[in-house]
Formats: C-alpha cells, sequence, structure tokens
C-alpha cells in the first residue's frame, strides 16, 4: 500500500487532533481491543467516552469540551488504562496521561525554503547536554556563534518521550511525543524557528527500528512488533507482516508530524538496517517517496538521511535504479578509516583497518575519499565475511562523513573523545580530513574546540530490573566487542549525566580557542573556494605513498580551473615532499603547522609560494596539512 500525502492529510491523524472551538478528534488504531474508550481527566469534570470501532481495527470520536491542556488515557476491553500511542505531548512522564496540544503556532519562518543537501554543514547536539539548562529554549542563544562557525544545519538526536530525564533518546516510546524536560513542542517549535531565523537548517534523528522498553504499550493496542524477526532491541516493528500497512501508517504519519508540525529540514533515520522489511515496496522506499511529494507539493527543500553499516548503494539510489531512495547516509568507514590512522586503534570494528602486523594502510581511507565506502565487497575480518558495494557512481553529497559522533564518542567505554585520545596537531589533521572532503560534513557538539568532556551512555530508567540488564549488559558488550576489561561508568547515574555536559569555559585558554579558530578558517574555505564547495567526487584525485605515510588530494572545478592541492602527513616526524605538480605558481591557503595554529615541537611550515616548472619540493611537518591553491600563469 503506498501512501500519498494526500490520502494521509485528507483521513482524520492518529491520536488526539485539535480542530479549535473546543473540539478535539480522537483516533487510535487498537485491533487488539473490542472496545475502547477515552478517560478524559481533570477539571471541569472527569469523563469516560466510548470511541466508535471503524475497519481495520480504528476507533474514533469527535468529541465537544476538550481543549488543549485537556488529559486523557485510553481504557481498553474495560480494564486497562494507557497512554495514546500517538500522543503529542506526555507531561508527566511514559507512564500518565497523554495531553491534547493545540497545533498552532506563531511560525514566522514563511521565507524559509531550506538548503541544498550539498550546503549543509551539520553540528549533531545532544540537548540535555549541550547546555547547563539541558533545554531547546537554552539552546536558542548559542544559535549565533554556530553560524559565525560556519555550521549550516543543526541535527537533534532523538527527541521522542524518553522515560526519565535523561537518555540518549533512543529509548523513546512515544514517537510523536516531545520530551517533556526538553521543554515539549512549544520549547522545540520555539528552537526551529529560531534556526530559521538565523538561516540554520535543522535536522531531527528518529528511531523506526526499534522502541524503548519501558512506558512501551504498544502490545496492549495491537501488532506493531512481529516474532519473525528479532533485533539487537527484542521483536522487530512489523513493517511486513499482517496488519503492517497500519504500522507503516503510524510511522508515515510521525515523518509529515516533524516536517509539517515542526518545520523539520530532514530527518536522520536511526540504524536503518535493524528496520525489517523483505515486501515488494519497503517501508522506507515509501517513506522515501512521501517525502519527496512533500518536497515538490510545498516547493520546500527537506530530506532523510540514512544510518546503516551495510555499505549497501541501494538505500541511496533513487527507486527507478532498485533503490530505496533515499537522500544521503552517514559513512561510518571515513570515520573508522581516520581514527584507526591517528589512534592506532585495532580492536572491535576497527580491526577491519589494519593490517595483521598491526600497521595502518593509508588506502582505506583514500577509497573513502574516492567511492563513499572504503568496503565495496572486501572481506570484513571483523564480520568475517565480505559486504558492501561500490558507491563509485554516486555524489559526494550522498555521504554524511565525520571524525566524531554520538555513536562513536558514546560507545566507548568512558566516552573519550578525539581531544582526550591524540595530540593536538592531530585534532587539526583530522579536522583538515573532514572539511576538505567532497561529502557533507558533519561536527560532533563540543568538537570544534577541543572539549575534553566525555560523552557517556546515560538512562534514568525507574525499573530497577531493566536497569541492572542496562548495566550489565554495557559490560557484556565491551567485553565481546572491543575486549576490554574494567567497569564502565555507570549508566543509570546523575553524576554519569552531568559528566557528559559541555564546559564552554575551556574558550578561555588558548588552544582550545585556537582550535575554534581554525575550524572557522577550514569552514570559511570550505564555503569561499569553488573547488572545496563543489562536491564531485569526480573532480578530485587521492593518491597515497604509503611508505612517506602521505596522502595527497587535487580538487578542481570544470575544465581543471581553480586546482587545489591538499597534503596530509600521517607520519611521525617531518618530511621534505617532492611532488609533480601543473606548471605555475601554487600558493599556499594554509599550513596546519604554521605559527598561528597553536606552538608545536616541529614548527616546519611550507613557503608562502611554490614555483612549479617540473617537481616542486615543500617541507610539512609531522601530523600536519598544508593547503595550495594553483594560480595559472598569464
Amino acid at each position: 500500500m503506498q501512501q500519498t500525502i494526500q490520502s494521509l492529510l485528507t483521513q482524520p491523524l492518529l491520536g488526539a487532533n485539535y480542530l479549535g472551538n473546543g473540539q478535539t478528534a480522537f483516533l487510535v488504531w487498537a485491533p487488539a481491543a473490542k472496545q475502547v474508550e477515552v478517560c478524559l481527566l481533570g477539571s471541569p469534570t472527569s469523563r469516560i467516552v466510548p470511541l466508535k470501532p471503524h475497519e481495520r481495527g480504528y476507533f474514533y470520536a469527535l468529541l465537544a469540551d476538550v481543549a488543549p491542556g485537556s488529559r486523557y488515557l485510553y481504557r481498553l476491553d474495560g480494564q486497562k488504562e494507557r497512554p495514546d500511542p500517538a500522543s503529542r505531548f506526555q507531561p508527566d512522564g511514559v507512564h500518565q496521561a497523554s495531553q491534547v496540544i493545540d497545533p498552532q503556532f506563531a511560525w514566522n519562518d514563511a521565507f524559509w525554503a531550506g538548503l541544498a543537501l550539498q550546503n549543509y554543514i551539520i553540528y549533531e547536539l545532544h540537548v540535555g547536554t549541550f547546555t547547563a539548562e539541558g533545554t531547546f529554549e537554552a539552546i536558542i542563544p548559542h544559535l549565533k556563534a554556530l553560524k559565525d562557525l560556519g555550521i549550516t544545519a543543526l541535527e537533534l538526536m532523538p527527541v521522542a518521550q524518553f522515560p526519565g530525564s535523561r537518555n540518549w533518546g533512543y529509548d523513546g516510546v512515544y514517537p510523536s511525543a516531545v520530551q517533556n524536560s526538553y521543554g515539549g513542542p512549544e520549547g522545540l517549535k520555539r528552537l526551529v524557528a529560531a534556526c530559521h531565523q538565523e538561516g540554520l537548517a535543522v535536522v531531527l534523528d528518529v528511531v523506526y527500528n526499534h522502541l524503548g522498553p519501558e512506558g512501551n504499550y504498544l502490545w496492549d493496542y495491537g501488532p506493531y512488533f512481529t516474532d519473525r524477526y528479532n533485533t539487537p532491541w527484542g521483536e522487530a516493528l512489523n513493517f511486513d507482516g499482517p496488519y503492517s500497512d497500519e504500522v507503516r501508517r503510524f510511522f508515515l504519519e510521525n515523518i509529515l508530524l516533524w516536517l509539517t508540525d515542526y518545520h523539520f529540514d530532514a530527518l536522520r533515520l536511526d540504524a536503518i538496517h535493524a528496520i525489517k522489511d523483505f515486501s515488494a515496496q519497503p517501508f522506507l522506499q515509501e517513506a522515501a517517496d512521501l517525502v519527496h511529494q512533500l518536497r515538490a507539493k510545498q516547493n520546500r527543500q527537506v530530506y532523510l538521511i540514512g544510518e546503516t553499516n551495510q555499505n549497501d548503494v541501494r538505500v541511496i539510489k533513487s527507486k527507478e535504479l532498485g533503490g530505496l531512495g533515499l537522500d544521503t547516509q552517514w559513512s561510518d568507514d571515513f570515520h573508522h578509516a581516520v581514527h584507526t590512522l591517528l589512534t592506532n586503534e585495532g580492536s572491535g570494528y576497527y580491526q577491519d583497518f589494519v593490517e595483521s602486523d598491526s600497521s595502518v594502510p593509508l588506502r582505506h581511507l583514500a577509497k573513502a575519499f574516492r567511492e563513499g565506502y572504503a568496503f565495496s565487497g572486501e572481506f570484513s575480518p571483523f564480520r568475517n565475511h565480505r559486504y558492501g558495494n561500490s558507491a563509485r557512481d554516486l555524489a559526494g553529497e550522498k555521504f554524511v562523513i565525520s571524525i566524531q559522533n554520538h555513536d562513536q564518542v558514546g560507545n566507548r567505554m568512558f566516552g573519550e573523545r578525539l581531544s582526550q585520545l591524540v595530540s593536538f596537531e592531530k585534532l587539526k589533521l583530522a579536522a583538515g580530513l573532514l572539511l576538505l572532503a567532497p561529502n557533507v560534513p558533519m561536527l560532533f557538539m563540543g568538537e570544534e574546540y577541543g572539549e575534553i568532556a566525555p560523552f557517556l551512555y546515560f538512562i534514568s530508567h525507574s525499573d530497577e530490573n531493566l536497569v541492572k540488564a542496562v548495566q550489565q549488559g554495557r559490560k557484556d558488550e565491551f567485553k565481546e566487542a572491543f575486549a576490554l576489561q574494567g567497569e564502565p561508568p555507570d549508566p543509570q547515574a546523575e553524576e554519569t549525566f552531568q559528566r557528559s555536559k559541555l564546559n564552554r569555559s575551556l574558550l578561555a585558554e588558548e588552544k582550545h580557542s585556537t582550535l575554534l579558530n581554525f575550524y572557522k578558517t577550514l569552514l570559511e574555505l570550505r564555503k569561499t573556494l569553488p573547488a572545496l564547495s563543489f562536491l564531485s567526487k569526480d573532480h578530485q584525485e587521492i593518491t597515497t605513498l604509503e611508505a612517506e605515510r602521505l596522502l595527497l588530494m587535487r580538487r578542481w572545478v570544470a575544465n581543471g580551473e581553480k586546482a587545489l592541492l591538499a597534503a596530509f602527513n600521517f607520519g611521525d616526524a617531518p618530511q621534505q615532499v617532492t611532488l609533480p605538480l601543473p606548471k605555475g605558481r601554487w600558493l599556499k591557503i594554509l599550513d596546519s603547522a604554521a605559527p598561528q595554529w597553536g606552538p608545536t615541537d616541529q614548527p616546519t611550515t611550507t613557503p608562502a609560494e611554490l614555483e612549479a616548472i617540473g617537481n616542486v619540493t615543500f617541507p610539512l611537518a609531522a601530523h600536519a596539512f598544508v593547503l595550495l591553491g594553483h594560480k595559472k600563469e598569464q
């Protein structure tokens, strides 16, 4: 069943929908119940009203004297009282009543039509730890600084209602309800509106592969889940079995809710490889069709971003070419290749990027630059099988790349950021690799100034048995996947959450303010130099010199004009680099080892200008890079 925007918006929406004049429409899908009543709580008087059954397991009622702010529960077969699966707000948490909200909001972004994907420079943040207050509105005063940094898009980790007040967000159980401790629906809308006023796009991380374990009452309503497939979180959501049309509708409406009611510009779909769907028209393809229709209907640039560990190009190929049609995807291979080169770590999934003698080759990073995937059918020692296929023919904006993100930092036992693992010179080298690449870059909050606070895994469950299971699960995961011994920080402890908050007072220190200015400079160059803003993998050349530990990147626009050369030294010592360069003058644009970018034990810097006749030789410091621009002879 292929849904269209028209069919979804013309039929009654799931949940409690306030229509004005004190009227609210209630619609719930509950095929497991024979009778459904809505229990209206509080003033002026509590009342219980039966919902009228409709075909395919739906129950509906249009009620008067139900205004925004009204609390309600559904009573199933006269016994179980449960919150609304499509709740828009859970003011008292996951176990208590849902609340009717007023969908009206004084939006002031009619001018905003979004950004082209190739102009996205994403900044990923966790609402609870980005500020001391941990709310949507507390983010707003920081938007100007993010824009001045060069960010063009904010990405929020999931904000769907989760248990307690602290969580990464992937334990959400009400996909359409905005987390109460962050500021609820009004706070989120104010943040999105403020972003658009600053010219920033906004991305929301959403989870359609599972729901959290606490407060998840969907089993009482109907077959939202299936025992035919399992995921790391238990039974899979039912996207391709009996009753799956209604499950799909539930999540398709959620997509439209975020893109229309909340004006988000893109959704990042978490771990889509865990969405088990073997139908002829997969849910993800249907979701992409829906978003593309919305893009055309509203003349807005809206996107779907997939996260997958399968290196399957079908995710981002169009439906016409046999793909799912998502607009872009996260590239784990780029992160893993950079991380192993800088840290020499080789456990867990990093073992795919090291040799049997524990050396770390440059070829994986070079291939990620050239193609998007480092593995496109090769054997993976970590997986013990071949995986991936070729993405060579796809544009650079089809891949979102990072050197840090919530997964790669937070899923370390002690949540260490790159700033705690490598030298200052390597931090700048990593920034150059990220921001000079022909892909969509993403920064993780605090990366731009070298934040040293960890980003740890934290929860605030109320079920003691569940807490113990999570604590043990973390220990087992590190022991099995990374062969790590020790005691990870307690995810349930308030202290674990507090330790993960950003500490911007670090900017008073020279090293951190210098790194911030370095990021600003790189982002400005990315936006102003045509060869960097042109995200074409066909207009680049990547060369590796393994013995010298050098990676060379040439980028240009059409006809070889405005060419740039970046030379990255992964070696532990400075060296003289000899390269064949096109005839003419080559001007130094940026040298990461220059004195202005911080004190270094190896102040070897490249001359301001190089004259190329044949080969050109120039010095390059250890763990440094230089960016050169070609100026043709007149």
